[in-house]
């Protein structure tokens, strides 16, 4: 009976030895990508030539994403400026000074489920990774 529980213990531990650091890079990378898309349509929307972010460049932004292997209907897309003025609005840009906000996030989608193998909480199913960035619009009317 003890030769069991060892075998199951350890079978447990090795487990979670061999795909933690598998997942764990999972959850940077798809961090990283977040991020580096929130730069993306910081730069192009903030710029002098839009000062907005439309639904079209949120859309080419998703199609991105799903590219390296998200799922288009996770992601959700949050956006402010500090003026409070509407950040999607191509009819009004947003005005020169004043900032522009984006937060992108996605599920982590239990990726860490595997840790209860070794007596640590997973992330609740419901958690979301986010990736968060603000520039100043540069559009001047």
């Amino acid at each position: 009976m003890r030769q069991i529980l060892v075998f199951i213990l350890f079978a447990g531990m090795l487990c979670w030895i061999m795909f933690s650091p598998i997942y764990r890079h999972v959850a940077i990378i798809r961090g990283a990508v977040l991020q580096q898309e929130v730069d993306y349509l910081l730069e192009v929307g903030a710029s002098g030539t839009y000062g907005y972010i439309s639904g079209e460049m949120q859309q080419q932004s998703m199609d991105r994403l799903a590219g390296l292997g998200l799922v288009r209907e996770e992601l959700r897309y949050e956006y402010s400026t500090t003026s409070g003025v509407n950040a999607t609005n191509a009819a009004a840009p947003v005005p020169r000074g004043t900032g522009i906000s984006i937060r992108i996030s996605y599920p982590y989608e239990n990726m860490f489920l595997i840790d209860s193998l070794i007596g640590l909480t997973p992330i609740p199913a419901d958690a979301r990774m986010s990736a968060f960035g603000m520039k100043m619009s540069e559009y001047v009317p």
